[in-house]
């Protein structure tokens, strides 16, 4: 048997215990321990003396405890059976995890599953050696830095899962907003990890989450980004969605091939989306306006869009008229009510402020909603029906769509009133 001068133990800083191969010790031995060291003697599977940092003689002077269980028959100096190991109690503050899948979660704000992953780093430092030894590294022959993330993974990933999923639907903060909780979120994930760390006698330094974010193919998150760069966008602009919507269906609109109607109106379009020209945009449509009024050959019901004759008095598709009832044709464009801005007549929206188009029937006036006449002719509107709720002309007395009686009359001398009259003019009954 080789005489065994000297134990010590220089590897890696990333091998938390270490078990010195050789276990036939001699008297005499000497066993060197350095500053984050901690060295255990163990005989037959129990440990028995611990040794901090400096060196160490292993005869029965120095290791009381193994002098009891040790037969040593020639006076203390013959070999004897041991197990030494080292324990490194180092500081190690750069111990990576990441999830390995990404977490399947709904945005509590826009109500959308997208994919979630996460990583970043923690710190430990062997606090009690023995523990340590006993329930993590048994009969292996050394156990490091890798082999401690792999035994903790489960734990770490159950309660980073857990609380980044709560903190989310708490809060009600979504995804693209919560790298800027991250600090709460490792504080927390640290104070419910530490005690199940403390069990197998590590101690957690610090836990840090780096970064929460989604992968970058992920379709939900793509269509989240794009929603919000687009509202920032209209937001800018100063206009809503609804009117966002309104510009694309007359841009659309203005696409139809062979009408100068549709030229116009593409022109209108694209002047109507500098919004802040203002009442130069107005002018610039109406002179472009009245050079194409004379080069139409086509125009368009303002009721059901179908192209017509130019001097056709009705529309061949639904019957309306195209002409004034004076004779007069009706004007190419009017002017929006609410914004004061020009528009073309056969236009169901105003390009510039998105009101719809409330037209006269007999001089094409935009007039404002459920008004009872023509603000520029004196013409009596269109109404609906009190009972079925379809658009009527003034003055029938009868509903063409469910042919019942739409004049209001008062019950005790059939005297026609007016909506809304409290009493009537004839009789003074009132109404109700």
């Amino acid at each position: 048997m080789a005489i065994i001068d000297v134990i010590k133990y220089d590897g890696s800083p990333e091998v938390f215990a270490w078990k010195y191969p050789n276990h036939e010790l001699g008297t005499w031995t000497q066993l060197i321990v350095n500053e984050a060291q901690e060295a255990i003697l163990y005989k037959g599977g129990q440990a028995h003396d611990r040794f901090t940092a400096g060196r160490h003689t292993l005869n029965t002077a120095n290791i009381p405890i193994l002098n009891h269980v040790v037969n040593l028959p020639f006076g203390g100096d013959s070999p004897f059976t041991a197990e030494v190991w080292y324990v490194n109690k180092l500081h190690s503050l750069n111990i990576k995890w990441g999830t390995r899948s990404p977490l399947q979660l709904q945005d509590p704000k826009y109500q959308l599953f997208v994919k979630v992953r996460s990583f970043g780093q923690f710190g430990i430092q062997i606090m009690d050696a023995r523990k340590f030894l006993n329930k993590l590294v048994g009969t292996l022959s050394f156990f490091n830095q890798e082999m401690l993330t792999e035994y903790f993974r489960g734990v770490l990933m159950m309660n980073i899962h857990e609380h980044i999923s709560s903190y989310l639907v708490h809060r009600k903060i979504s995804i693209l907003e919560i790298n800027a909780y991250i600090s709460d979120i490792s504080k927390h994930i640290q104070e419910q990890v530490a005690p199940i760390f403390e069990e197998y006698g590590i101690g957690l330094l610090n836990f840090y989450v780096d970064s929460i974010n989604t992968p970058e193919d992920d379709p939900a998150t793509k269509r989240l980004q794009e929603a919000l760069a687009k509202r920032a966008e209209m937001n800018i602009i100063g206009f809503t969605y609804q009117q966002e919507r309104t510009f694309d269906t007359l841009s659309h609109a203005a696409k139809n091939e062979g009408s100068i109607q549709s030229d116009l109106m593409g022109a209108g379009i694209g002047l109507s989306m500098g919004y802040g020209v203002g009442g130069t945009i107005g002018g610039a449509m109406s002179r472009l306006s009245s050079e194409l009024k004379v080069m139409a050959d086509e125009k368009l019901c303002p009721k059901c869009q179908r192209k017509n004759e130019q001097d056709a008095a009705f529309c061949t598709g639904c019957g309306s008229p195209l002409v004034a009832k004076d004779g007069s044709e009706l004007p190419d464009v009017v002017k929006c009510q609410s914004c004061d801005d020009w528009m073309p007549r056969h236009t169901k929206f105003c390009p510039n402020c998105g009101d719809p188009y409330n037209p006269c029937s007999k001089c094409g006036a935009d007039n404002e909603p459920n008004c009872s006449h023509c603000t520029k002719c004196g013409q009596p509107m269109p109404t609906p029906c009190r009972h079925c709720g379809e658009v009527i002309a003034a003055n029938v007395k009868f509903c063409p769509h469910c042919g019942r009686e739409t004049a209001l009359t008062c019950s005790q001398c059939s005297h026609d009133v007016e909506q809304g009259q409290k009493f009537c003019v004839e009789c003074g009954h009132k109404l109700t």
